[in-house]
């Protein structure tokens, strides 16, 4: 009989997260690989999901940039059009319900800080007020030209993109307060105008959450898919673990390294979250 060698640590991930009484769920992109979704992992994953843009030489960072929507607005709006329709049409696998169960039991709450701009976890049944998106939303507009600094929902912006030739066709979105071309709410590189009020609100709602554990709850970290490129998950995970002295759970296929005291799961989001929440 082959015995598995991480049935010891997903006994031990099991028992920290039952044993808990308020729950920390952290992710990144490798969370909605189990959905479907692309996690743009370096040059080829991101040109596989977009192969027009690999004709362009475009890299995430080069794409993922305000001055398209200034320069060439059918193609920003192709990338993020693109993007918002995928999301709006992707169901949560089942690892967010088992989460979002696992959540709901514990006493002291729960809170989720994510990377991700697709709206999965709103769509899983979280919370809304117990999110924080540190990234921004794909599902909410603002100014390009920071006209009043509103945020607002994209709920009716309907995006139609042309894949033969990855444009935009049709009227692209606009602001609601001076009709110039409005664009997703989502921190892009070199973004200097990004709005970040709907997210900052978001922190500070996480900040009273934390400061009321102190170091007397017994905190269960789950951190899932969350990479060291853009390393500002995996940072929350740690300090927040470090001040709470919280048990962090870091799922994660390529990159699973903890720091000492803490648990590391070398599988993927759906199978991992499974294997310690079922």
């Amino acid at each position: 009989m082959t015995i598995d060698p991480l049935e010891p640590i997903l006994a031990r991930a099991a028992q920290s997260i039952r044993a808990a009484d308020a729950l920390l769920i952290t992710a990144g992109a490798g969370i909605g690989v189990d959905s479907g979704l692309p996690d743009f992992r370096g040059p080829e994953g991101f040109w596989k999901a977009y192969p027009a843009i690999a004709k362009l030489g475009l890299s995430f960072s080069q794409m993922a940039n305000p001055s398209w929507f200034e320069t060439d607005p059918a193609l920003a709006w192709a990338f993020y059009g693109h993007r918002l329709n995928l999301y709006r049409r992707t169901v949560p696998h089942a690892g967010f319900q088992l989460l979002l169960q696992a959540a709901a039991q514990k006493p002291n709450g729960y809170f989720v800080f994510t990377s991700n701009v697709d709206g999965q976890f709103q769509k899983a049944g979280f919370a809304p007020d117990r999110i924080v998106e540190c990234h921004g939303s794909i599902h909410h507009l603002q100014c390009t030209q920071d006209c009043t600094g509103e945020i607002w929902e994209a709920d009716g912006a309907n995006i139609t993109v042309d894949e033969e030739i990855f444009r935009a066709t049709g009227t692209l979105p606009r602001c609601k307060n001076c009709a110039e071309l409005a664009r997703p709410n989502i921190l892009m590189f070199g973004d200097a105008i990004w709005q970040s009020s709907r997210s900052n609100a978001q922190h500070e709602n996480f900040d009273a959450w934390i400061r009321t554990l102190g170091t007397t709850s017994r905190l269960a970290i789950i951190e899932i898919g969350a990479g060291s490129a853009i390393p500002t998950v995996r940072s929350t995970s740690e300090t927040v673990a470090t001040w709470t002295r919280g048990t962090l759970i870091r799922i994660n296929p390529r990159e699973p390294e903890v720091p000492r005291g803490h648990l590391s799961l070398p599988l993927n989001a759906a199978e991992g979250l499974r294997r310690i929440l079922s």
